[in-house]
Parts: C-alpha cells; structure tokens; sequence
C-alpha cells in the first residue's frame, strides 16, 4: 500500500480504518466480524486505526482484536467530544476520556488525540440545533485557553503522541485553529466529490471543505480525510434507517447522477467514491467507514487502482455536486 506523510506522525497508509463501521455503528455487523476486519486492515498494510468512544463497541473491539499487544509501527488516534463545560472541567474531562478509551483499547498511549466537538466563536448561533450548542460545540476562548494546555499536558505525561481537531465544525472558526498558535498537528477534513458534511452540517455558511484541507496541509498538519462515501449518499444503497428529513438523505438523492456515472463506467459507487477522494490534493490518509471485510476489500481494491487521471476527475466533478 502506499504511503504519505500525516504530520509529525510521519509515514502512513494512504488508508486509515475508521472506527464506525467496526464500532457496529454503519449499518449491521457482527463482534466477531468487526474483529476480523481490524485485523484483515493490519495484515492488508493499513497503518492507522481511527477511533472514538462514540463509535459504538470499537475500542473495545480494538482491544479484543490485538489483546494489548498491537504490531509495530500501527498508531491510534481516538477523540473526545468535550463541548463547552466550565473551563475548570475541560482538562479532566480530556484526561477522563482518554484513559477511557485507552483501557478500552488495552493501550498505554494513543498517537493522535482528536477534539471532537466543533469549535465555533463564543457568540456563534448555529443555524440548526442551537439549544445544543454547548454539548456538540467548543467555544473559540475554551478551546484556546483550556482545550489546548490540557492537550499540550497530555503531550508533556506521553499519554499522546499529538493531539488536534475534527475539522467538521463552522468553517470559519476551524480555519482560525488551523491559523493559531500553536495549531493541531492533525486535522480530519471532509472529503468527498460532494464536498458534504451531510447531517453534520449545523451552520449557515459552506463547508469550504477543500479549503479546509488545503489550510491544514500548508499549515504543516497531517490530513486525515473523512466521509469519502458521506454517511453512505455515495453508495448503491444507504445500509442504515434515515429519516425522510435527514441531509443525508437528500444528498443520496441529489448523488443519483454519480450512480448512474458509476454504472457506466461498470464499477461500484463506494468505489468509486473512496478513489476519488484518494485521489484529491491534500489529503494524506482517508477513512475508511467499513463495516466488513468484503467492503475493505473494496477499499483496498481502490487504493491499488491509483489516482483517477485529471480527466476521470473532470467528468466526475462536471456532474456538479460539489460545493454549491
């Protein structure tokens, strides 16, 4: 498999697997399916293992998989969802979850250490979901002068490798983090030819995803992308009950052209969907949302096939469901 430079964790593969899928969270699968699947990723060169205590039974699953004793050279990431308690709270709580999950996964340490909660300006008003706003979101003054020393300590007791943000939150305040001093030394950014944070979208202005991305790789950030296939809007068929309401839902609908191109060029949608964004600029490692081993395989088989060329790229982007 190939490889890129995430930051200062160095080399990676170009896949990473994510954590939703063998948490039981993406659609149905079993424990012991999920188990395989983390191991099949290892064996196939997949150097990354994505994770979160949000994401179902993943961490424990990743402690049954490799039982404390992970092969060398794998690295972890997983994420805290701190929102925006009082300041005195933010560095326990930090602390709190992560050795959570470190014992969940049987780890001494993680590599990289992810705020999951959206950062946004302390007076921000989200567009959908503001009575919320203090459980999903980080406040810009939390996150700079207690999110960060707390990660920074966390860095210092070598409980993490590095630490950094969930790029999904208001675009314009991630982009202030990506500017300040000092930055994350990861960001996951959405990625995918829709350019669509689907249900997770709560605010008014664009996603400026590959912006996003674009920031963060000249800021000297590793790159991790995410939503490849966008909560399933970029499949055959979404694997999972949505509400007729959901974003994610609309934008399977808005995807119909994509499939059709798709089954033109006789290959499947979430195929072509992990390729493309495999193939986009600034994104060192893309995360895998699988569920099975027969959807990595199908992952794998994406990344072996290499960069679409800049005319694929074109037809797929001339279908105009990118950014609006």
């Amino acid at each position: 498999m190939k490889t890129a430079k995430l930051g200062v964790l160095g080399e990676v593969s170009r896949l990473t697997l994510g954590g939703g899928g063998v948490g039981q969270i993406w659609g149905e699968t079993s424990r012991d399916e999920a188990v395989a699947t983390l191991r099949a990723a290892v064996d196939a060169g997949i150097s990354v293992i994505d994770s979160a205590p949000m994401y179902g039974a993943c961490e424990e699953n990743i402690g049954l998989a490799f039982e404390g004793q992970p092969p060398a050279g794998l690295k972890f990431t997983t994420k805290c969802a701190i929102g925006s308690p009082e300041a005195a709270k933010i560095g326990p709580g930090l602390a709190a979850s992560l050795e959570a999950s470190l014992k969940a996964m049987r780890l001494e340490r993680v590599d990289l250490f992810f705020l999951h909660s959206n950062i946004h300006a302390d007076d921000f008003v989200y567009s959908h979901g503001n009575d919320r706003r203090d459980q999903m979101g980080t406040s810009w003054s939390l996150y700079v002068n207690e999110v960060i020393p707390a990660f920074e300590a966390l860095k210092t007791a070598g409980k993490i490798g590095a630490w950094g943000i969930t790029g999904i939150g208001v675009p314009t305040d991630v982009l202030r983090a990506i500017d300040h001093t000092p930055r994350p030394d990861g960001v996951q950014a959405i990625a995918n030819l829709m350019d669509s944070a689907g249900a997770l979208r709560r605010y008014a202005e664009s996603e400026r995803a590959r912006e996003v991305a674009a920031a963060a790789k000249t800021a000297g950030c590793g790159v991790m992308g995410i939503r490849a296939v966008q909560a399933g809007a970029l499949t055959l068929a979404v694997d999972r009950e949505l509400r007729p309401s959901s974003p994610d839902n609309a934008d399977y609908a808005r995807a119909a052209p994509f499939r059709a191109l798709s089954a033109r060029w006789g290959e499947d949608p979430a195929q072509v969907a992990h390729r493309y964004a495999l193939s986009m600029p600034n994104i060192d490692t893309v995360v895998l949302g699988v569920k099975n081993r027969a959807e990595l395989a199908m992952c794998l088989a994406a990344e072996a096939a290499g960069p679409y060329s800049a005319a694929q790229m074109a037809e797929i982007d001339a279908l105009g469901l990118g950014a609006r």
